[in-house]
């Protein structure tokens, strides 16, 4: 079964024994840490196969036996001696979508569109203490949101296949000289759908010490949404930028002017279904709640709400 959707996935082949994924024909290795290890390849392949035939079945090696998973040495996926590996998630945890999008061919109705993945900010700055200089690091987990499910919407600002929420803001604020200056639910950002995807969050990062800071950003999902299933909408793409207006790069090392803010716009996961087959009350419920906007609830389900009145006329 060649997949028609994920081009890094040349073949994946189901026998009456076993499953055999290829991904002959994917990219060489880069020369950024994006690369990822033969074992991290197939261990998040393998993940995305049990989540989808067997969720309910231990992992030991007699329920990962019949998955073969394999990648030509030098490649993306199989990264050799001395490729840097250090940002190999980027990549890797991208593969359960991949492997849904396969077995989407043979279980129409049973997978999960896709997600927003994971936004983790690596900052870094200088503090200085009785005139001596240190330097502070912090690494924060944030999350964009899962692609809707047969049935549910997407979780919001959880990551799949993590399945990690976000660092609190106490927490963050108390373990590094940072202050963050808004962190909540991205409206519109789920993709729409009989089922909605997860919501993005927004997010603004910036620093209580003297002089600039640095992030590496390793965000994804900026260019190129989460697409939605059987009929659903992709989700919002991703943006990072300066609170004063210019946006920044998606991957590598930036520095954050001193009196300026980081922020972060996560991406949303991808919709299930016809938006037009979304429950009237599950709309409504989105608009009251700010999830989806007054606007969008025309536009893409077709559910006028007036917001003073709150009467509601559909239009589909």
């Amino acid at each position: 079964m060649a997949t028609a959707t994920d081009h890094v996935v040349r073949d994946l082949h189901i026998s009456d024994s076993k499953i055999d994924v290829d991904y002959s024909g994917t990219s060489r290795m880069s020369p950024f840490g994006i690369n990822v290890v033969e074992p991290y390849a197939a261990a998040y392949t393998c993940f995305g196969l049990k989540c989808a035939i067997a969720p309910d079945v231990p992992n030991n090696h007699g329920s990962l036996a019949p998955f073969h998973v394999s990648a030509p040495p030098g490649t993306i996926l199989h990264a050799l001696r001395p490729a840097p590996v250090a940002a190999r998630h980027v990549i890797g945890l991208m593969l359960p979508d991949v492997i849904f999008g396969c077995l989407e061919q043979v279980l129409p109705g049973g997978l999960p569109a896709e997600g927003g993945l994971m936004w983790n900010p690596y900052i870094r700055g200088n503090e200085w203490h009785d005139g001596t200089r240190r330097v502070w690091e912090a690494f924060f987990f944030c999350n964009g949101g899962t692609g809707a499910r047969p049935g549910k919407d997407g979780l919001s600002a959880t990551a799949f296949p993590a399945g990690t929420r976000s660092v609190q803001v106490e927490a963050a604020e108390t373990v590094a000289p940072v202050l963050i200056w808004r962190k909540e639910f991205r409206p519109d950002s789920g993709g729409a759908g009989k089922y909605r995807g997860g919501l993005g969050q927004t997010l603004s990062i910036g620093s209580i010490s003297s002089g600039p800071f640095s992030v590496q950003a390793m965000f994804d999902r900026i260019k190129h949404p989460a697409r939605g299933r059987r009929g659903g909408q992709p989700g919002a793409t991703g943006l990072a930028s300066l609170k004063s207006g210019p946006p920044i790069a998606g991957m590598g090392l930036q520095s954050i002017p001193f009196g300026d803010v980081l922020h972060l716009e996560l991406p949303g996961g991808g919709g299930y279904g016809a938006a037009t087959e979304r429950a009237i009350e599950a709309v409504v419920e989105d608009v009251e709640n700010g999830l989806v906007s007054p606007e969008n609830a025309l536009r893409l389900y077709g559910v006028k709400i007036d917001t003073k009145t709150g009467d509601v006329s559909v239009q589909r």
